[in-house]
């Protein structure tokens, strides 16, 4: 595929990118390199290839769901500034 300077232009303008006149030339060539690049790739037998999300295997770790310390309320309110009845307390802060 092979881009001209106004399309070129118009790529630019879209992108939010100043490209000086004289510059069009060169990055129409080069564009157009790399469009030829991403068409060979549409021409790759891809058949019985599954899809990737990462160039490496990856599995999700996980873990047993089971209670932990978190059931211990004298300790998890031992650090507590200021508390009331089990519960943190905090400055009101909408009236």
């Amino acid at each position: 595929m092979s881009l001209d300077k106004t399309t070129v232009k118009n790529i630019a303008f879209l992108a939010r990118i100043k490209v000086a006149d004289a510059e069009l030339d060169g990055l129409a060539g080069e564009l157009s390199n790399i469009l030829g690049w991403v068409e060979q790739l549409g021409e790759v037998d891809t058949e019985g290839v599954a899809p990737m999300t990462s160039v490496t295997e990856m599995a999700a770790t996980t873990r047993r769901d089971e209670v932990n310390d978190g059931d211990d309320r004298e300790r998890v309110l031992a650090n507590a500034p200021d508390r009331d009845d089990g519960f943190y307390t905090v400055p009101k802060v909408v009236e």
